[in-house]
């Protein structure tokens, strides 16, 4: 049992002491990038998707 309360107190203290944290401004910041990639992302697919689509019609015509 001192072993796991020894474990959770350093994992606490190393939280707290030595992780360095970001601030909220960094934070935003790396927020927005995610956003803008998953964005930039998403149309390429979408792109993709559509001329994909575009070609299958091409080569068997439309069946539906």
């Amino acid at each position: 049992m001192k072993r796991i309360l020894a474990n959770i107190k350093e994992s606490y203290n190393e939280l707290v002491y030595k992780v360095s944290w970001p601030t909220r401004s960094e934070l935003s910041n790396s927020a927005v990038v995610v956003m803008f990639a998953s964005l930039i992302i998403a149309i390429v697919i979408f792109v993709m998707d559509q001329g994909f689509e575009h070609l299958m019609e091409f080569i068997y015509g439309k069946i539906f």
